[in-house]
């Protein structure tokens, strides 16, 4: 599979990467047997950039990933997870930042707390706990997690603690990864970061991330990993009761999602591979992140990767309000 590099860094991510989230028992539980076989499913596909977080399952995924990547030979594949997220023993709920035992969505026991932490020392707790639940002895890339509220902190405080790890060979690239694209910005023209991983905003239902985040992005030679890219199942299966955000689908957002449904269908695509494909039009990202639960659901990703997807149908796509699609190749 094709890869990039992420900015200036040494780091090269592949074309498709695998979303760790849905591993971490996202809104449904995943056997072990079932995520052993999506990861493995997704090396088979040659797939070799795989992400995580502590914030997925409360730590789950991170150690589901590193089990099922222990016996690959550690040079041939890409490691990311994030910071921002420390994980407590749920009888430590109280302190500062507490996010309280709620599980967010992930169905997994509630023993733990995640409390927000982006201090210098907080990255430094955060990445040592992710390497021993990966079981490994170091990550590719670190991305600063949700700092939505907390910005001021996580650029003045996280941002060089990951710049001194970088600069010491600990990490091989850094960033930040978020729901928005506007703090995303302020990262990529206030740091030296080599890369923003944005969920949701550059989709063919939200183009938001190409109003200013794409732009500096390419202007300042940082790469973007898209997430997100099915807003959470709308594009995926548009059909009543499908969320868009984690949320029921507005009936406006149905509509445009089932139009676009339809221009795919009259050229023979499935709108998964369009949604998928959007992204890695634009020069500025590098990977589209795919998550599954299953090994038939990484399988099929890889599968619609490689489908024509003729100028004539990324018109029709533009025709539904898609602004940035017209005229694609």
């Amino acid at each position: 599979m094709p890869t990039q590099p992420l900015g200036r860094s040494p780091v090269r991510v592949t074309e498709l990467s695998f979303g760790g989230a849905t591993i971490g028992n996202l809104f449904t539980a995943v056997t072990e047997e079932a995520a052993r076989a999506a990861v493995d499913a997704a090396w088979d596909g040659g797939i070799r950039t795989f992400d995580t977080a502590p914030h997925y399952g409360l730590g789950l995924s991170e150690r589901r990933l590193g089990e099922a990547l222990r016996a690959r030979p550690r040079d041939e594949y890409v490691i990311c997870t994030k910071v921002g997220r420390l994980l407590e023993p749920a009888g430590a709920a109280g302190a500062a930042g507490d996010q309280g035992s709620d599980t967010e969505g992930f169905a997994v026991p509630a023993s733990l707390v995640r409390r927000f932490d982006f201090s210098a020392d907080g990255v430094r707790r955060s990445l040592e706990a992710s390497l021993a639940r990966l079981g490994l002895d170091r990550v590719d890339i670190v991305l600063i997690h949700d700092p939505d509220d907390h910005g001021d902190q996580a650029i003045g405080e996280a941002y060089p603690a990951l710049e001194k790890l970088r600069a010491d060979g600990v990490v091989g690239a850094i960033g930040a990864g978020m729901n928005q694209a506007a703090m995303l910005t302020r990262f990529v023209t206030e740091t030296d970061i080599d890369v923003v991983l944005v969920a949701g905003r550059y989709t063919l239902l939200d183009q938001s991330a190409a109003d200013a985040l794409l732009p500096a992005a390419e202007a300042r030679g940082v790469s973007v990993i898209a997430g997100g890219v099915f807003n959470s199942g709308l594009l995926a299966a548009p059909a009543p009761g499908a969320t868009y955000d984690y949320q029921a689908a507005s009936g406006e957002l149905l509509d445009r999602a089932l139009r676009l449904e339809q221009a795919c269908a009259r050229f023979g695509v499935p709108l998964r591979a369009v949604a998928a494909r959007f992204p890695l039009n634009h020069p500025a990202v590098a990977s589209v992140l795919i998550g599954a639960r299953s090994a038939a659901e990484i399988s099929e990703a890889v599968r619609l990767r490689d489908l024509d997807i003729p100028r004539a149908l990324w018109d029709a796509v533009a025709a539904v309000g898609v602004t940035t699609a017209k005229g694609l190749a």
